[in-house]
């Protein structure tokens, strides 16, 4: 199985992109973030065209998020917000069984600034994505996926030094994200690339030529529990999609799975 998480900025404006990334890359599961629709507005039928049904928590503002996969899914998402989130309203968590497989497509908030109310929601909805995750893990197979909007250590950041304190590397947002993997999950892309550096970073500001600079940062992820960890056999990320015409802020991370049954790669 191939799996793909992407914080598309926008699927109206990205649609074109989503569709080449389709056609090249064939996922087998694609999660995707900040869609920025609502679900009445999703392209359902685009996507059918290409071979992918959708299940969606849509909404007009900054946020959303869906999950794609080539095999047909419920018409309804297997489960839509997550308990305990600061503001359901904003469409930030939803989860569909695909091949056996819990998957969970998450934006969590990006916490503007360090001792603002934001940033009180963002250590909120983690503490909730932690309790969340140990349901998953306990029900069977399944994997939370996409922006985390946290880098889980100095190396999954340019330059620690230049976050000045900020948001994505503070050590109340490291220790609720560790919590979520403590709940029994594993991430992913570390697990068979534990060394990499700027290869791993899946976000780069549009501004200041940050990413032909390579200055950017590790915040999406595919946590995976641990019958799936068993199965990672590589995991990358596409940069090539973050360069182009009309580029996401971040690049597509992908992870490979064996098929059930079978060994995964060793780390």
């Amino acid at each position: 199985m191939r799996l793909v998480t992407w914080n598309v900025n926008s699927i109206s404006a990205r649609m074109p992109r989503v569709l080449e990334l389709l056609a090249a890359e064939q996922p087998d599961v694609a999660c995707l973030q900040e869609t920025r629709v609502t679900d009445a507005a999703f392209p359902h039928l685009e996507l059918l065209q290409a071979g992918y049904t959708a299940v969606t928590h849509g909404t007009s503002s900054r946020n959303g998020v869906a999950v794609l996969a080539r095999e047909p899914l419920d018409a309804a998402p297997a489960a839509v917000g997550l308990p305990g989130e600061p503001d359901p309203s904003e469409a930030r968590w939803v989860e569909a069984d695909v091949a056996g497989l819990r998957v969970a497509s998450v934006y969590v908030p990006n916490g503007q600034a360090v001792d603002t109310p934001a940033f009180a929601d963002k250590l909120t909805f983690l503490e909730h994505a932690a309790e969340r995750a140990a349901k998953l893990v306990a029900h069977g197979p399944a994997v939370i996926t996409g922006d985390v909007n946290v880098c889980p250590t100095d190396a999954d950041a340019w330059d620690i030094t230049a976050l000045h304190g900020g948001t994505h590397a503070t050590d109340a947002e490291r220790e609720r994200l560790a919590a979520v993997l403590d709940a029994g999950l594993v991430d992913a892309y570390r697990s068979v690339r534990p060394h990499d550096g700027n290869e791993a970073f899946t976000w780069f500001d549009y501004r200041g030529g940050a990413y032909h600079r390579r200055e950017g940062l590790r915040i999406d992820h595919v946590l995976a529990s641990p019958h799936v960890a068993a199965r990672v056999r590589d995991a990358w990320v596409a940069r090539p999609y973050r360069k182009g015409s009309k580029p996401s802020d971040h690049a597509p991370l992908f992870v490979e799975l064996a098929d059930d049954g079978q060994p995964g790669r060793a780390s």
